[in-house]
């Protein structure tokens, strides 16, 4: 543990003395070349040396999820339960193999990684939950946030994109708060209307539908008239906005990477949803996110 976490420390220190050296040898080398084709702008007297971007770690020690039902396995083990040993950043199932379990082993996983999402938590929630991240330390911070600020009783009371990206910059300086130093991992949105597409194709799920799920996107199921499939459309706009609120947030912190959209483009079919609701993730579901995350995490640099 001691090793792993001192990693990025120890690249950081690498790439400050690389800044400094090169500084020092500017008037000898160019190294601080200007307009004439240099590798930066020329520095006058005084000028501060540039601070080195930090490198990503693709192998942290430890991991924190934050988010809402999908990251607590809601109805992924039984109808209207929360199921956390099967989410796709923390838990422990062997099928699933979380994102902590992929990166951590099996006891690691379950001795440094935690789970602080709520089942139901929108954007606005967001910053409490970083504040409970941020306590822990992390190496890595799993986010998943976002589907139920569109997920609401009618489309007059989602979320503001405004409001969205305020919170979403809010949670990110709580964390900063706590720690500066922690990766973040950032998910899109998924692609709520695809699973209306999908899911709707069972009737035992859209009698649970029924019972409140996501009315925004679900509410008569199978109307297709002009007024359900405008409101439709609205709910589908929306997500889009809020994960170009999430990529533009997370580029302007150096250790913040978000999926590329990964999670919204992915096609979910019947078997990777919930048995119950068919609407949430099931056991395969969960482990199809955690295959992204955890593709996303390791790869040499963020998605394009």
């Amino acid at each position: 543990m001691p090793e792993r976490s001192s990693r990025r420390r120890i690249r950081t220190a690498i790439a400050t003395l690389t800044v400094a050296v090169c500084a020092g040898a500017a008037v000898l080398t160019g190294c601080t070349g200007g307009p004439d084709g240099g590798t930066g702008g020329a520095a006058g007297p005084g000028s501060p040396s540039p601070s080195p971007t930090p490198v990503w770690d693709a192998s942290p020690a430890s991991v924190a999820a934050v988010g809402d039902s999908i990251t607590r396995g809601f109805d992924a083990c039984s109808v209207l339960a929360d199921c956390p040993e099967v989410s796709w950043a923390t838990g422990t199932d062997e099928g699933v193999r979380s994102l902590a379990v992929r990166l951590l082993g099996a006891s690691g996983a379950a001795s440094h990684s935690w789970n602080h999402a709520v089942s139901g938590a929108r954007m606005a929630q967001l910053p409490e939950q970083m504040a409970l991240a941020g306590k822990e330390k992390p190496e890595l911070v799993a986010v998943m946030i976002g589907a139920n600020d569109a997920c609401r009783d009618s489309v007059d009371i989602m979320t503001p994109v405004a409001d969205f990206r305020a919170a979403f910059e809010a949670s990110m300086r709580q964390l900063r708060g706590a720690a500066p130093e922690a990766q973040v991992y950032v998910s899109s949105v998924p692609d709520l209307k695809r699973l209306w597409s999908t899911g709707r194709e069972n009737p035992l799920g859209k009698q649970i539908w029924k019972l409140g799920i996501c009315r925004s996107m679900l509410g008569d199921a199978d109307d297709m008239g002009a007024a359900a499939v405008a409101r439709r459309n609205t709910v589908q706009e929306r997500v889009v906005a809020y994960n170009g609120a999430l990529r533009d947030v997370c580029a302007e912190d150096p250790l913040c990477r978000y999926d590329g959209g990964a999670v919204f483009d992915y096609r979910f079919t019947g078997e990777q949803l919930s048995q119950w609701d068919w609407f949430h993730p099931g056991r395969n579901g969960q482990a199809r996110l955690a295959e992204i995350a955890y593709r996303n995490v390791t790869a040499s640099g963020p998605p394009a």
